[in-house]
C-alpha cells in the first residue's frame, strides 16, 4: 500500500509549538497514551496558585474559587462543542464513570455491555454493580479477538472488522447501557460514535463513552444532534491527550440523562450552596440541574489552573488541525514502515485502518511472534536511545500528538530499522 504523504503540506509545521513544553531534544516522548507532557503555561498557572494555598488569605472567592472552575468548563465546552452547563468536574475517568454507574436507576437483572478488552476504568465501575443484580457482558469486536490472560494471543483488529455492528447486535431485552472506549488503549482502534449513538438511540439503550484516549487529539462535536441525542455521558481524564496533570477529569452528560442520575451528594451540588446569608444547615434545597449536580465537592483548584491552560492551548492550536497533523505523521510513518521487512505486514494492516479513519493517535504495532520478551527487548533498546514508547497487551504503542514533528517520525523509523 502506498500512502503518498511524504510531501503532505500538513507536515510543514506542528499546530502545537514545541516551545510550549519543556521537552529535551535528546528524548522522544511518544507516550501521551500513558501520560501527556504538561505545557509550561499550565505549570506556571499552578505555580501562581500555590502561594494562595500556602497563604490562604490571598485566595479570592470570585476570582479563584468561583471563576476558575467555570473557566475550565468553558474551555472544555469549547473543545467538546457543548454547553458549559453540561460539564461536570471530577477527579478521574474512573470516578466519572463510577458516578454514572452508581447513580443510574438499575433494576435487578439489568445488563451492561462493554467491548472485550476494555481498560479497567471502563470495566470496574460496572462490575461493582453486581451486588445490585446488574450483569456485565463483554463482546468481542472482531474475529480472533481475545483479552484477559489470553490478550497476547489475540489477533489484531483489521479494517474489515465491524465492531459497531457486533456491539449493537449484542444488545438484548435486558440491556440498559452500552459503555465503550472511543479509542482503545492497547490496539488503538477507534469506534464510530455516530453509528453507536444512532444504534443505541433506536434501541432505547444509553451510550456511555470513555474518551480519555481520544479527547485532545480527535475532534468531537457534541452539539451535533446525532451525537447529543445518542450519547448519554462522555468522560475523559486530563492527563493524557489533554496534556494536563493527573487528578482532574471532565464528565459531559446529556441533560435528561443527568437528571435521572442519583447525585453523589456533594455539598456544592445543591441550590444556593454558597449563599452564605442562608444557613448552611438549611437542608430544604433541591439539587442543581446542571453539571454541578454530579460534583463531589470543592474542586481541585491547582488542577483547574493547569487544565484550563492545557485546554486553552489545544483549542487555540485547533483540534481539527491537531487531528489532521497526527494523521499526516502516521501516514508518513506507515508508508516508510512498509519498507522494513520485519514490520511490513503491520504497516499494511495499520495502513488499511488509517485509510478507514480507524486509528486514533496511537499506532499500536502488534507483536506478531515476538512475544513479551521480544517487545520488552525492543522497548529497552528504545529507552537507551531516548525513545520513550510503551507496551500494552501485545502491542508496541507509539502515540503522536500535535507537537510532534516529521523528524520525530523519522527517528522512530530509524530505531525500528536498527533494532
Amino acid at each position: 500500500m502506498t500512502h503518498q504523504l511524504s510531501e503532505n503540506p500538513v507536515l510543514s509545521g506542528s499546530p502545537i509549538p514545541l516551545e510550549a513544553f519543556e521537552l529535551d531534544d535528546s528524548l522522544l516522548w511518544v507516550m501521551h497514551c500513558a501520560e501527556g507532557p504538561v505545557p509550561k503555561a499550565a505549570a506556571e498557572a499552578v505555580a501562581g496558585l500555590l502561594p494562595k494555598e500556602t497563604q490562604p488569605w490571598k485566595m479570592r472567592w470570585e476570582e479563584d474559587f468561583v471563576a476558575l472552575p467555570l473557566q475550565v468548563k468553558g474551555q472544555a465546552a469549547r473543545l467538546l462543542g457543548s454547553r458549559l452547563e453540561d460539564i461536570t468536574l471530577t477527579t478521574t475517568t474512573t470516578t466519572a464513570l463510577a458516578t454514572v454507574a452508581q447513580g443510574f436507576p438499575w433494576q435487578p437483572g439489568d445488563e451492561v455491555i462493554i467491548p472485550l478488552g476494555e481498560f479497567p476504568a471502563n470495566a470496574w465501575p460496572w462490575l461493582a454493580l453486581a451486588p445490585r443484580g446488574v450483569k456485565v457482558r463483554e463482546v468481542p469486536l472482531w474475529e480472533g479477538h481475545l483479552a484477559g490472560p489470553q490478550a497476547w494471543e489475540s489477533a489484531p483488529p483489521t479494517a474489515e472488522a465491524r465492531p459497531e455492528e457486533r456491539l449493537l447486535a449484542a444488545i438484548g431485552p435486558n440491556t440498559r447501557l452500552l459503555s465503550v472506549s472511543w479509542v482503545r488503549f492497547q490496539d488503538g482502534l477507534t469506534l464510530d460514535l455516530g453509528l453507536l449513538a444512532e444504534g443505541c438511540r433506536s434501541r432505547g439503550v444509553e451510550l456511555v463513552v470513555d474518551g480519555i484516549q481520544g479527547l485532545g487529539t480527535r475532534a468531537l462535536d457534541l452539539s451535533n444532534e446525532q451525537l447529543s441525542a445518542g450519547i448519554s455521558a462522555f468522560a475523559a481524564g486530563g492527563h493524557k491527550g489533554l496534556l494536563a496533570p493527573q487528578g482532574l477529569a471532565l464528565l459531559w452528560t446529556e441533560e435528561s440523562f443527568r437528571n435521572r442520575l442519583a447525585p453523589p451528594g456533594g455539598w456544592l451540588s445543591v441550590e444556593d450552596a454558597t449563599e452564605w446569608d442562608r444557613p448552611s444547615t438549611d437542608f430544604d434545597r433541591g439539587w442543581q440541574g446542571d453539571g454541578r449536580r454530579l460534583e463531589g465537592g470543592v474542586p481541585n483548584l491547582l488542577g483547574c489552573g493547569a487544565l484550563e491552560q492545557s485546554l486553552r492551548l489545544l483549542a487555540d492550536s485547533g483540534i481539527h488541525r491537531i487531528q489532521a497533523h497526527i494523521s499526516a505523521l502516521q501516514g508518513r510513518f506507515l508508508e516508510r514502515l512498509e519498507s522494513l521487512p520485519a514490520w511490513r505486514s503491520e504497516a499494511r494492516r495499520l495502513g488499511a485502518l488509517w485509510m478507514a479513519d480507524r486509528l486514533g493517535s496511537i499506532l499500536s504495532l502488534h507483536h506478531g511472534q515476538r512475544g513479551p520478551d521480544g517487545l520488552g527487548d525492543l522497548l529497552r533498546d528504545g529507552f537507551s536511545k531516548g525513545i520513550y514508547a510503551s507496551i500494552r497487551e501485545g502491542y508496541l504503542r507509539l502515540a503522536l500528538h500535535g507537537y510532534h514533528r516529521r523528524q520525530d517520525v523519522d527517528r522512530l523509523l530509524l530505531w525500528l530499522a536498527k533494532a
